[in-house]
């Protein structure tokens, strides 16, 4: 089963090709929220508007727009005397959000192996195997936008509004900092074999040993980051 319009369980890849005017807002947000995720704009540097709104070709108006969305995410902070800054956590900040996440998706994990149809839960392999795919091609902007997904449709399969929600708001802001969790072979090998055992719990239905693996997944991600930030 796949729903009208944009999939919930499909991914947020984004051609880096020029920006499309019918889509011009989402595309703006998608390209800077990129670069912010890649590291391009650092963390606590200052969005120059102009610079930016140059290098992407857009004019400051829907620039701005854009920065206020990615503010309501939690990625840029707006301030009235620097204006636009990418956010930067600290250890403790990213350490207390693993922690709360690896509950939510344990928690919801549970739920999915309850709720979830056997076609909801085919759609979740088709996109793991196209995040393996990605990680075979070393693809790591694609394959991370996919592993974020696949977090995402196992929270959706929780048909708990509320803890999507609220898991939702986390996942958006800590973008940057589960990026940087696959740096090096070592640890995305180590993130890869963390996902090959969580589709391997759903397929089977096992919620506990789902909610386990989800919630070690996110203790991983702190040992993974923690010199990183």
């Amino acid at each position: 089963m796949r729903p009208e319009g944009p999939s919930p369980l499909g991914t947020d890849l984004e051609d880096r090709g020029p920006i499309a005017r019918p889509s011009l807002h989402d595309a703006i947000v998608t390209r800077v929220r990129d670069m912010i995720i890649e590291g391009h704009l650092a963390p606590g540097s200052r969005i120059h508007e102009g610079n930016l709104g140059n290098e992407l070709g857009v004019s400051r108006t829907p620039l701005r727009e854009a920065l206020k969305f990615l503010a309501s995410e939690g990625l840029v902070e707006l301030s009235p005397g620097r204006g636009a800054v990418v956010r930067q956590f600290s250890p403790k900040d990213v350490h207390d959000s693993l922690v709360v996440l690896g509950d939510l998706e344990g928690l919801a994990g549970r739920l999915a192996c309850e709720h979830a149809t056997d076609a909801e839960i085919k759609e979740v392999r088709d996109l793991h195997d196209r995040m393996m795919e990605m990680y075979a091609s070393r693809d790591r902007l694609p394959y991370f936008k996919l592993n974020q997904n696949i977090h995402s449709a196992i929270l959706r399969l929780s048909k708990n509004e509320a803890l999507a929600y609220v898991h939702g708001i986390l996942q958006a802001r800590l973008r940057r900092i589960r990026y940087i969790g696959n740096e090096g072979p070592e640890k995305w090998a180590g993130a890869v074999a963390d996902h090959e055992e969580i589709i391997s719990a759903l397929e089977a239905r096992d919620a506990e040993r789902l909610s386990r693996v989800l919630n070690a997944h996110m203790e991983r991600t702190w040992e993974r980051v923690r010199n990183a930030i």
